[in-house]
């Protein structure tokens, strides 16, 4: 599960971060939305320990995030906005390292990596050097790498940038079921329609400020029988601090 208490983060004079109280539970399909520097980025590079926050806490499965970063880290499968590779390496040769970082056992590693090779439709990469790689291959070999050791929680920025429809279904089938196994999946994004579909609840930050906190149907029923994209728009359009809380 994912925990943040007054998570905050300022960069001098601006406020980038400011007091985030999330609780995500095991299992849970979480959509982080906003519009471009509301703070998404910035919260996940504190969640995942990327960043260090200028005040608050954050954990990852009971892990304080800045106390215990390997044990944390351990249990995470990230894949940021633009993802970063060995790019000498190849696609196998990548899968490896990652195997071996997370101390995965050999022979369970070849077979996940098949496994995942086959259903990301890589094995026709899998001796390619990652840069002769297209960016939505690439986006489905950071997304296999990120899965390859059974992560308790998935952080995920972006997950269908550059990927085909074939693959968005793929990767919308493959993180929903992680989150029906009881894998926590966290994915921040700018795709409406994919964050309506699949979470199981949304928060929307805006100015580095947690705005709106709920499902669906809570949305709905404070917005109106409406779409996401409506009530995010709307939402958007207010002026700062004017929204009120949902907090379900």
């Amino acid at each position: 599960m994912i925990r943040t208490r007054d998570l905050t983060m300022h960069y001098g004079g601006l406020k980038a971060l400011e007091g985030l109280n999330l609780d995500i539970e095991p299992g849970e399909f979480f959509a982080f939305l906003g519009a471009n520097a509301a703070g998404k980025t910035t919260t996940i590079k504190l969640i995942t320990g990327l960043l260090r926050p200028t005040a608050g806490d954050a954990w990852l499965c009971g892990h304080h995030v800045q106390d215990a970063p390997l044990l944390a880290r351990k249990e995470l499968g990230f894949v940021p906005d633009v993802a970063v590779f060995y790019d000498k390496l190849t696609a196998l040769e990548f899968m490896e390292f990652i195997g071996d970082l997370f101390e995965v056992e050999e022979a369970k590693a070849e077979r996940l990596t098949g496994d995942l090779f086959e259903q990301f439709s890589l094995r026709p990469y899998a001796k390619e050097q990652i840069e002769h790689l297209s960016h939505g291959t690439r986006q489905r070999l950071a997304i296999a790498a990120a899965l390859l050791h059974d992560p308790k929680v998935i952080i995920i920025d972006e997950p269908m940038v550059g990927l085909d429809p074939v693959h968005v279904r793929v990767v919308k089938e493959e993180l929903k079921a992680r989150s029906r196994a009881g894998v926590t999946v966290f994915m921040s994004t700018h795709l409406l329609n994919i964050a309506e579909e699949l979470a199981d609840r949304i928060g929307i930050i805006q100015s580095g400020k947690l705005i709106s906190l709920g499902t669906m149907g809570d949305l709905r029923a404070k917005h109106g029988e409406q779409e996401l994209e409506k009530i995010f728009l709307e939402m958007m359009s207010a002026p700062d601090g004017v929204h009120g809380m949902d907090r379900h």
